[in-house]
């Protein structure tokens, strides 16, 4: 007797090509559409009251407080302390010297970097800050043919100016020698280990520009900052309003193309609630002024070498004047009229006069002086390559710091977990569950589209038939999968099912292919058919090295991940299982290898229809896996690898394997 060609109720599967590779294509077309839409509803967000300074201030706190948390600035700042670092000065200029300056930031946390100080009373106190690749002696006037010294032109005309050393983008110390290095940007780093505990470079390094305003007496206080900088100096005066004026130069653009961006940019959540005109509209009513010049031109990460690989690819390009406008002017439709104090300068290069004149006049100060070459040095100037060296030591110590302490953050997180019994368990971890789904995982909307289930034929085996499935999730986004059938299931009978997942770069016929045997996986699928199991073999769309990790990135600022997908797709994949008249939807277990493992770990966690869960070849201290750098764990760590999707923002402080396994039971 033949074989049906497709499953009963489902129609034929028509589909040609690499399945695989189309559930990532459209994954991507998906995150794209949600990345265009989500300008307009991040305003869901806020709740702006623009009728006085006081009522708009108030109203948008609550938004400042979020971005503080995304980008991990929350943290309490040690007393302000600075120090001189030599009893008299590097140089001085017509009216200024300069200092090699530390002040504290955390008990082991230090910035480093220039202060200029006016011989006389300084008219304002400026924090100016570089770019990734400039220096402090850059932006003072002490390096040899660098025109971009502003700093300088601030403290002709009467500023106390201090100049941060910020953590670079060259590769030198990523790594750990003698072990594995990376061509990882220093930034990109430290941001991974971070970024799992909940923290971000961004922040760390604005944590070092409020710590150094702790420490200011008297006058007004402003901020400037190009490039990199620029970033910083835009966070900095949207978190801090003790900062009366900020000037970005080099940075500001509708973000909408993030994703293409260094991934030391990265940050979880963002666009569903800011684009640069949001976060510019929590500096209102103070003054901004926003410089259209070209940005540092950033092709990709250090290039990869035979020992230094594994960074992830990113670059910075100049957005149109046109485009810096349009961003510009919906700041100020953001903002009504507490938007008055915004300012835009289209410039020709970084820094020009007439952006350096605007942000003086915001601080009281209406002359700029004009260049000056009378600055002398009185003795060598501090080792810029020892300096950044020290401070991005001190960052990576700063993460270890953070990863010791994530153990016991879980543990008060999970306080009011109560194991009594089963039913204080299931009432009280439930909360957990929503917890993980809705804040480290991302929780997508449920399906409204129908499964319009298809399948095809594809094996004849002597104890089961194997079918292509594919079940419709949203528009462009599917799941897919082989189910084996047993053929010796009687009429009436229902059966358990073991949904076998495969690892990184794996695909259904790794596991669910007679003729396949691979070394991983040795058809293990096949073999739990053989058993009498009902078995399906789904595909997850991470495969395709930066084709799927591009999914990640463009995922994290929607608040979404790959596993954000893969829930979605797993449960539509229980439901249709649970619907055949052969299974017995309360006995549908997983068993995940490997990347498999981590599925087996996330999934069953967050869909309680999968009765038991295996993880095999995954299981571990999974924090400390992603985010330790020490000479013991550096070997196995992803801190120095190419898998750069890996990382899940603020995991570290509320769930470990433990804690997903304990959502399980």
């Amino acid at each position: 007797m033949p074989q049906p060609m497709h499953l009963p109720n489902t129609q034929l599967l028509t589909e040609r090509g690499d399945l695989a590779e189309l559930m990532v294509a459209g994954i991507q077309r998906y995150l794209l559409r949600a990345t265009e839409a989500s300008v307009e509803r991040r305003q869901r967000h806020w709740h702006r009251d623009t009728k006085t300074p006081a009522a708009y201030a108030k109203s948008v706190e609550d938004n400042r407080q979020r971005l503080a948390k995304i980008i991990g600035a929350q943290d309490p700042r040690s007393t302000p302390e600075l120090s001189y670092l030599a009893d008299r000065p590097v140089a001085h200029g017509r009216n200024y010297e300069i200092h090699a300056v530390r002040w504290r930031t955390f008990e082991r946390l230090d910035a480093e970097g220039l202060l200029l100080e006016p011989k006389r009373k300084a008219r304002a106190q400026i924090i100016a800050l570089p770019d990734a690749d400039q220096t402090p002696e850059d932006l003072a006037g002490l390096e040899k043919g660098h025109k971009n010294a502003f700093a300088a032109r601030l403290a002709q005309s009467g500023c106390r100016v201090l100049i941060p050393a910020i953590t670079d983008r060259a590769c030198t110390h990523s790594g750990l020698a003698g072990v594995r290095m990376s061509n990882q940007p220093h930034r990109e780093f430290i941001y991974r280990a971070a970024f799992e505990l909940g923290r971000h470079l961004i922040g760390f390094e604005i944590q070092k520009v409020l710590a150094a305003i702790d420490g200011f007496s008297s006058g007004p206080i402003g901020v400037i900052g190009y490039g990199e900088g620029g970033l910083l100096a835009l966070y900095a005066a949207a978190l801090d309003q003790r900062i009366q004026a900020a000037a970005v130069s080099g940075y500001f653009h509708n973000r909408q193309a993030l994703w293409r961006e260094p991934i030391y940019r990265n940050v979880f959540g963002l666009l569903e609630e800011f684009g640069d005109a949001e976060i510019a509209s929590l500096i209102a009513p103070r003054h901004l002024i926003i410089e259209s010049c070209p940005q540092p031109t950033i092709d990709g990460p250090p290039a990869a070498s035979a020992d230094r690989t594994g960074a992830a690819p990113g670059r910075i390009i100049t957005p149109s004047s046109d485009q810096v406008t349009a961003e510009f002017r919906r700041a100020q439709d953001l903002t009504g009229k507490q938007g008055d104090k915004f300012a835009l300068v289209d410039s020709p290069t970084p820094c020009d006069e007439y952006f350096l004149q605007t942000f003086l006049r915001t601080l009281g100060i209406h002359r700029l002086q004009s260049p000056s070459r009378t600055v002398r040095r009185l003795r060598d100037l501090p080792d810029a390559h020892e300096r950044r060296k020290r401070q991005f030591r001190q960052l990576v110590d700063h993460t270890q710091d953070l990863l010791v302490q994530a153990e016991f953050k879980r543990q008060d997180f999970w306080a009011k977990a109560d194991a009594r019994n089963t039913e204080t368990w299931a009432k009280t971890s439930r909360r957990y569950r929503l917890h993980l789904h809705n804040e480290v995982i991302g929780r997508l909307p449920a399906p409204k589209m129908a499964a319009s289930p298809r399948s095809r034929l594809i094996y004849r085996e002597k104890k089961y038939l194997s079918y292509e499935v594919v079940l419709d999730v949203y528009r462009d986004v599917f799941a897919y999968g082989i189910l084996l059938l047993p053929k010796n299931i009687k009429k009436g009978e229902r059966r358990p099912v073991i949904v076998c997942q495969h690892g990184l770069e794996g695909r259904p016929q790794d596991l669910a292919d007679n003729d396949n045997e691979t070394p991983a996986y040795h058809r293990y699928a096949c073999r739990l058919a053989d058993l009498g199991y009902i078995v399906f073999a789904p595909q997850n769309p991470y495969i395709g090295a930066d084709n799927f990790r591009r999914l990640q990135r463009l995922a994290n600022p929607l608040k979404l991940s790959l596993f954000s997908f893969i829930t979605r797709q797993h449960q539509r994949i229980l439901q249709w299982l649970s619907s055949l008249a052969e299974v017995d939807a309360q006995r549908i277990a997983f068993y995940g290898l490997s990347y498999g493992g981590k599925t087996a770990m996330r999934v069953p966690a967050l869909l309680e229809e999968y009765c038991l869960s295996i993880c095999s070849a995954d299981f571990n201290e999974w924090i400390w896996k992603n985010a330790a750098t020490d000479s013991l764990s550096a070997r196995h760590s992803y801190a120095n690898k190419g898998e750069y999707e890996i990382f899940e923002f603020d995991l570290g402080n509320t769930f470990n394997y433990y804690e997903m396994a304990a959502l399980i039971c």
